[in-house]
């Protein structure tokens, strides 16, 4: 049976990677997985944060786009993103140290039926720390170099929230065409998981009239959604067709192969297999010091590096 087993990984837009890569990496404390590019546009960043390395459900990824100009919040968009903690403690260890750095934060409250902080990056990206109740992503590894304690690290992805003018639209894609299970709806808001009790495959869609976002520093690009290899990846691009969407068709992406739609709102959905992952270039000590290139673009690198500005400071 094809599912749809969470979330893989969503990525964002950044204006400066440097700064981008000391609020994830330092603040955070997650580890800073992979160092590479856009691979369809190679003049600009692709950073990938996560766990020990980087495995699916874990990873933040942001592009760089120096030129970029503010996000304009509205409907339409992906608009928050949820990060497991283990405990209610380990909300109070983050307000202290969001305070201690400076970080906008709400108080601790609750967010889909979950004990919650609310914080944002110095572009805007909206953010929720929510406790697990001991759910995480099952092969989710520990870094030992994080600046955060192995109590309090951030244990991956939970609830992606939606905005959209037509949540009926977005529901049926989510249960007819996935398998998602509906867990909750009002009138404005409806939950879904991917899997029936687990968090890290959970999607809060809420319902929004107005005009639709528009995209900038801190907004979000895209949502991928796991699936475990090419075989199943196949399986769903059928699917994506059959229901009338557009299908990008499988793309290697050489960490992963995944397909790319845009659902009745406009929200662009990624598949995305499993495997290789991050290792299949680099060992688990060094994963993401260096400049890492897929190898239809090694022969550029030279062009590549000139044209990157350094993250970490010779």
């Amino acid at each position: 049976m094809n599912t749809i087993s969470g979330h893989h990984h969503i990525s964002m837009i950044t204006k400066n990677a440097k700064q981008n890569n000391y609020f994830y990496r330092d603040v955070l404390g997650l580890r800073r997985v992979k160092m590479t590019v856009n691979q369809d546009d190679p003049s600009m960043y692709h950073l990938f944060y996560g766990d020990k390395t980087g495995s699916p459900g874990t990873e933040l990824s942001f592009f760089e786009i120096p030129l970029v100009g503010l996000t304009y919040r509205g409907t339409n968009a992906i608009t928050q993103i949820g990060l497991l903690v283990p405990t209610e403690a380990s909300l109070t260890y983050w307000k202290s140290r969001f305070e201690e750095y400076g970080i906008q934060h709400s108080d601790i409250t609750t967010y889909a039926n979950r004990p919650a902080l609310h914080f944002e990056d110095s572009e805007g990206l909206r953010m929720v720390l929510l406790v697990s109740n001991g759910e995480k992503v099952a092969h989710w590894g520990t870094w030992e170099k994080s600046t955060i304690p192995i109590e309090h690290q951030i244990q991956g992805m939970g609830s992606v929230e939606m905005t959209v003018r037509r949540l009926d639209k977005l529901a049926r894609t989510l249960t007819e065409v996935f398998g998602y299970t509906e867990l909750s709806r009002t009138k404005d808001e409806a939950i879904f998981q991917s899997i029936q009790g687990e968090v890290f495959g959970e999607i809060v869609v809420k319902s929004l009239d107005g005009p639709t976002e528009k995209p900038g520093r801190g907004s979000i690009h895209h949502l991928a959604i796991r699936v475990k290899d090419e075989e199943e990846l196949a399986y769903w691009d059928e699917q994506v067709k059959a229901r009338g969407f557009h299908s990008s068709g499988i793309v290697d992406r050489f960490y992963f192969k995944s397909l790319y739609f845009r659902e009745s709102n406009g929200i662009l959905f990624e598949i995305a297999t499993d495997g290789p992952g991050f290792t299949i270039d680099g060992n688990i000590e060094t994963l993401g010091e260096k400049l890492d290139l897929p190898p239809f673009l090694e022969g550029r690198r030279a062009e590549i590096e000139e044209n990157l500005q350094p993250i970490e400071e010779k």
